[in-house]
């Protein structure tokens, strides 16, 4: 009987987080639950912002449109120069109650979505 069979075995740490990170390559991208949790919550803020930056933009640029109207054209456009800067104004003055309630809105929407993450990573 013959015995020229052996088992031989070598082990490198570096070579094998080498090969996993190769892997992971390959692998389709999983996204954690941590991850998830953190894309929808600034989803919700980031769209609240959006909104009111727009609404504060537009307000802003008709409180200079008015206060142009007034200071340039005042023997033609004083009063439109006034009810376009009041606009402007309230427009600008709008753009936090927008954002709170633009927020509150999306916050409700993907509240079950938020609750059921949260209970898979608190468990």
């Amino acid at each position: 009987m013959d015995n020229n069979e052996f088992f031989q075995f070598s082990y490198s740490a570096s070579q094998q987080e080498e090969i996993k990170k190769i892997r992971n390559k390959y692998l389709p991208a999983e996204e954690d639950k941590m991850k998830q949790l953190r894309k929808l919550d600034e989803g919700v803020t980031r769209k609240s912002s959006a909104v009111a930056l727009a609404v504060g933009i537009i307000g802003t640029l008709l409180l200079g449109l008015g206060m142009a109207c007034c200071l340039e054209w005042a023997e033609k456009l004083f009063i439109p120069g006034i009810i376009i800067g009041i606009i402007g104004i309230a427009a600008v003055a709008a753009a936090m109650p927008i954002y709170n309630f633009v927020t509150a809105r999306e916050r409700k929407k993907i509240a079950p979505e938020i609750i059921r993450l949260t209970d898979e990573l608190l468990k």
